[in-house]
Order: C-alpha cells, then sequence, then structure tokens
C-alpha cells in the first residue's frame, strides 16, 4: 500500500485522469455525460488509524510502504502530521503523541491508535495495545480524555474499555437539510464526509420521483442513504447483516424522525428470497412485505459487487440506485443488468484523492418491452 501524498496543486489534474478513465470504461453502456463530485484537495478523511512506532525512548505514528519489487519487504513511514486526514486529527496526533511520550502507564505496550472525527469536531480515539488495561491506565486515560476534549476507547485482547461513549454524532448539510448519524468506533462510515455528503445530495436527486413507490435497501449499513432518502418514498425497507450497524440505524431513523422506514437484520441473499417468498418467518412476517409496492431498489455492495443471482433478482424492478466502491465489478454487474435497463444518471465520487480508487453511482430505468435485449 502507498502512502498518499496531498498535493493540492495537481488535484484537478488527478481527477481529469479519473474522470477520463471511467467515461472511457463504460462509454459502451451509453451513460449519460457523467457527473463529477470533487473532494475537498486536503483533510478529507475522517478517519483514520495509524500504527505506534517505539525507537527507544521516542514514539511515533507511521504507516507502511510496500516495496513493489518485493511485497514481503514494508517501510515504515515515520507521520508527523497527515495531511489526508481531518483538521481535528491533525490537530490532535502532536497533542496525544505528547500526552503518551510523558506517561510510561498510557505508552507501554501501546501498537495502534484509531481516530474517529466529524465535521464539527467532535473526536474519539481508540488506544489499542498488547497488553491487559488495568485501573492505573483507566485513571490517566480519563485525564487525558479531559485534557484533550475527546472521548477514549481502551482496547487489547478481549477486552474493550469505554470511558465515555463509543460513537460521535456527525451533522451532514445536503440539499439544506441536517442529517445527524450516530457513528460507532470500529464499524464502518463513509470516511471522506464532504463526498458523502455529495453522494446524499446525488442519491436523493436522482429519486426524487419516486413518492408513489417504495424502496428497498440493500447494505443499508448505519442507515446513511436510508435516512436521507425516505421522504423521497411512501416506505422503505433496508438491510444490514451487522448487527452494531442495524442497531445504528435504527438510532439515525429515530434521531432524525424517520417514520416510513425499518431496517431487517438478514443477509442480501436471505431477504431477496423473503421478497421471492422462498423464505418465511416471524422476522419475514414482521416486515409485511406483501404491503409494499418495491419500484426502486438501492444497492451500495462491497468491493466484491453483486454475484449473478443478485443482479437477476434486481431486474424486476423499475429503477436501480447502484453505489459502487469498485468500477471493475460495476462493469461487470451492468453487463447483466444492462439487458433490462439502462443507464440514465451516472456518478464519480472522488472519496480517495490521490489514490486510483473510483467511487461511483449509477441510476438505472428499466428499458421499455421492445427495447430489451
Amino acid at each position: 500500500m502507498a502512502v498518499p501524498v496531498v498535493e493540492p496543486e495537481r488535484y484537478e489534474a488527478q481527477l481529469d485522469a479519473k474522470r477520463e478513465r471511467v467515461t472511457a470504461q463504460f462509454a459502451r453502456f451509453s451513460p449519460p455525460a457523467l457527473e463529477v463530485f470533487p473532494s475537498p484537495p486536503s483533510h478529507y478523511r475522517q478517519r483514520c488509524e495509524f500504527r505506534l512506532w517505539h525507537e527507544g525512548d521516542d514514539l511515533f505514528y507511521a504507516m507502511f510502504e510496500v516495496d513493489p519489487s518485493d511485497p514481503k519487504r514494508k517501510e515504515v513511514i515515520r507521520l508527523d502530521d497527515y495531511p489526508v486526514a481531518s483538521e481535528r486529527i491533525n490537530a490532535l496526533m502532536p497533542a496525544l503523541r505528547e500526552a503518551l511520550l510523558a506517561s510510561d502507564v498510557l505508552r507501554r505496550k501501546l501498537f495502534q491508535v484509531e481516530f474517529l472525527t466529524t465535521l464539527s469536531g467532535e473526536a474519539l480515539v481508540t488506544l489499542i495495545y498488547h497488553r491487559q488495561l488495568d485501573a492505573a491506565w483507566e485513571q490517566e486515560a480519563r485525564a487525558l480524555q479531559t485534557t484533550l476534549g475527546v472521548s477514549i476507547i481502551g482496547r487489547a485482547r478481549k477486552q474493550r474499555l469505554v470511558l465515555d461513549r463509543d460513537h460521535v454524532w456527525e451533522r451532514l448539510q445536503v440539499e439544506r437539510r441536517e442529517f445527524v448519524y450516530q457513528q460507532v468506533e470500529n464499524s464502518f462510515t463513509q470516511p471522506n464526509a464532504a463526498i458523502c455528503q455529495s453522494m446524499l445530495g446525488w442519491a436523493r436527486d436522482v429519486t426524487r420521483e419516486s413518492r408513489e413507490g417504495d424502496l428497498v435497501e440493500f447494505y443499508c449499513g448505519n442507515g446513511n442513504f436510508t435516512v436521507a432518502l425516505a421522504e423521497n418514498f411512501r416506505r422503505v425497507v433496508a438491510t444490514e447483516i451487522s448487527r452494531t450497524s442495524v442497531a445504528s440505524a435504527n438510532v439515525n431513523l429515530e434521531a432524525n424522525a424517520v417514520a416510513n422506514a425499518v431496517v431487517a437484520r438478514m443477509s442480501a441473499e436471505e431477504f431477496s428470497a423473503a421478497l421471492a417468498g422462498e423464505k418465511t418467518g416471524r422476522r419475514v412476517a414482521a416486515l409485511a412485505l406483501d404491503e409494499h409496492t418495491f419500484t426502486t431498489a438501492l444497492v451500495d455492495p462491497p468491493r466484491a459487487g453483486l454475484d449473478a443471482h443478485s443482479c437477476e433478482q434486481l431486474k424486476v424492478y423499475e429503477r436501480i440506485v447502484y453505489i459502487s466502491c469498485n468500477p471493475d465489478t460495476l462493469e461487470a454487474n451492468l453487463e447483466q443488468l444492462s439487458a433490462t435497463h439502462v443507464v440514465t444518471r451516472f456518478a464519480l465520487f472522488d472519496q480517495f484523492p490521490y489514490t486510483d480508487h473510483c467511487e461511483c453511482g449509477v441510476l438505472l430505468e428499466r428499458r421499455a418491452p421492445a427495447a430489451r435485449a
């Protein structure tokens, strides 16, 4: 893995290169003009993790640069600041390091630090150790928590000490609306909050004319899209397999006064079987699926994309909103979906500047019967 080098003066050029690459890769699907959503050119990540490297009496934040000629060799890169990370993380890095240098209790066998911050400046710091944490550690960590103005969690093998709380509250501004999200330590959240705002705004825009139908959402996480899209539909049924994410999604629905959405804890495969009438039981019955008219499906799958069976099941929906973190698997899925649907909106979200990573959004609408392949 290469440590990103932040050079704001070359940001526009690297974004243009991504635009050209994505446009060329998907040209055969005849999409409309690519909508491009740029990232802030620096300080764009709200969460980061670092190794804590000990050298004698010194310690410092570190990442590893892999030798391309020998992947087993890794060079330790010292980081006194990290322009990729939020301004809040950069302010905390030296302050935390100085506190650790001054405390044998806090620094002993500490090997990793994780930061989770928000646009408004809330911060959660997780300290991860190769030893069990005791009362002395807790006393000093509580004092540090007050000094830094953060929440602290201590982790060790089979041990997790939450001193204050295990989450932050992110506040995203989307179309002159504020949406609030509980973001829990060690669970997935969108790392680039500015791009997340763009993604939510785009998804709201492409589903704005859907109020007479219902939305089914797969891989909903902590309800990131669920919360923002609910008012565009009569009802929403969302699914997620992670217990922690489901709990946060329900908290976020309540925090945003969303009353027309439910989150079911089940895999995308299980839920598809329930929709097809192939799976029954109490959990399925509680969703009252036969009372819904699902006109739109939203999928935000992992990098592996969707399997052929899942793509086939999506073809029953009038509209499909596909959020992808891997253009290659998106391309493969569009090969299958384009038999019945046409791409009518296409977006590039620059979630990770200065890397090859591209995040895309696609709206697919069902072809007229005579136009289907």
